[in-house]
């Protein structure tokens, strides 16, 4: 399944502007609208975790490879910085083989998978893809950057939560492989917004109470008026510009936005269970990759998400999690508890 980062609801607001001044931006908006319906049409086939046999005993170094589209949308272009290899003077290749390898430490480090499929898997990665392409997405194999359009966003390998996000689409398809529609799809999205800002906040030993809770934070450019395309703080209040409107994230089932868009508002309604895991993480303090990024990981890995999950299940399962690891009636298990009953879902 093709997996943006920026949401179509976004992106049509950007496509609708007339005024001269953003023609070039409308269309661009445009062009990644259909591009991503088109990928989205041909559809990866599912890839089935890897077999006991082709995991290690312990995680792997990381396999990168730094591939430049050159403004084509030729996948995966020519290579630019295999592993090992010194900066090449490219900031968003640079950027792009950096935030690769601290997904890849993430996931060792703190849950021992090897890489995202847990048996080595090769980190490739395309950069300048496509004309002021307004993206970037997981395409079922790799990671694919556009520059963006230089007016609402800057290049996407300049946050590390967005590789982060789209890095942990793979973990998802690798294990859960949570449909992409509906509340299946929410959590799709919200399981890669939670382990981007993993990565983020693990690379910079941030604990969650110094940490900003921004998914795509750096990515606009100072014409707009907003923070991040989303916040797991706060959802709804990344965003109010006079382009792109308001950010329309729900922070509870009190607001849960019912649409045959957007998948069934797979980016929308994302953000009930993203500020379910930052109140989890708030509650217990300290580094938000250990106990509370130990149960997200434990209910995803843990083989009782159906394929059409819903909110109710996950946040059932997430709680039995947190009691298996750390017990009932645990700190861990009372901050999940607590995390639902804010965001109305019922356990």
């Amino acid at each position: 399944m093709i997996c943006s980062i920026v949401p179509p609801y976004m992106l049509r607001r950007i496509a609708a502007q007339n005024e001269p001044a953003l023609r070039a931006v409308a269309r661009a908006a445009k062009e990644s609208l259909l591009h991503i319906k088109d990928l989205q049409a041909i559809r990866a086939t599912p890839v089935p975790a890897a077999p006991p046999s082709a995991r290690q005993a312990k995680p792997g170094p990381p396999k990168r490879t730094v591939f430049d589209a050159d403004g084509s949308e030729t996948l995966p272009g020519r290579v630019v910085r295999k592993e090992g290899a010194p900066p090449v003077g490219d900031a968003a290749a640079d950027e792009a083989y950096d935030a690769l390898g601290g997904t890849h430490r993430l996931y060792a480090d703190i849950f021992g998978r090897d890489s995202i499929d847990d048996a080595g898997l090769a980190l490739d990665a395309t950069v300048h893809y496509g004309k002021l392409y307004d993206n970037a997405f997981w395409d079922g194999s790799q990671m694919v950057f556009g520059d963006g359009d230089g007016q609402i966003f800057q290049r996407f390998t300049k946050s590390v939560s967005v590789i982060g996000h789209e890095l942990a689409h793979g973990v998802t398809q690798y294990t859960a492989n949570l449909a992409y529609r509906n509340q299946a799809g929410a959590l799709n999205e919200s399981m890669s917004d939670v382990f981007g800002v993993l990565v983020e906040q693990y690379l910079k030993k941030e604990t969650a109470a110094q940490a900003t809770w921004l998914i795509g934070e750096g990515l606009f450019t100072d014409q707009v008026q907003g923070e991040a395309l989303r916040s797991m703080k706060a959802p709804g209040t990344a965003y109010d510009d006079d382009v792109l409107g308001k950010d329309p994230q729900p922070d509870s089932m009190d607001t849960y936005v019912r649409t045959s868009a957007d998948n069934g508002g797979v980016h929308i309604n994302s953000g009930i269970p993203n500020r379910a895991f930052y109140v989890v993480a708030s509650e217990l303090g300290g580094n938000a990759w250990e106990a509370p990024g130990q149960i997200w990981y434990g209910t995803l890995t843990s083989g009782a998400l159906p394929v059409a999950c819903t909110f109710g299940k996950f946040a059932k399962t997430t709680v039995a999690t947190a009691e298996e690891l750390f017990g009932a009636g645990s700190a861990e298990h009372d901050a999940v508890l607590k995390a639902w009953e804010t965001v109305k879902v019922k356990v």
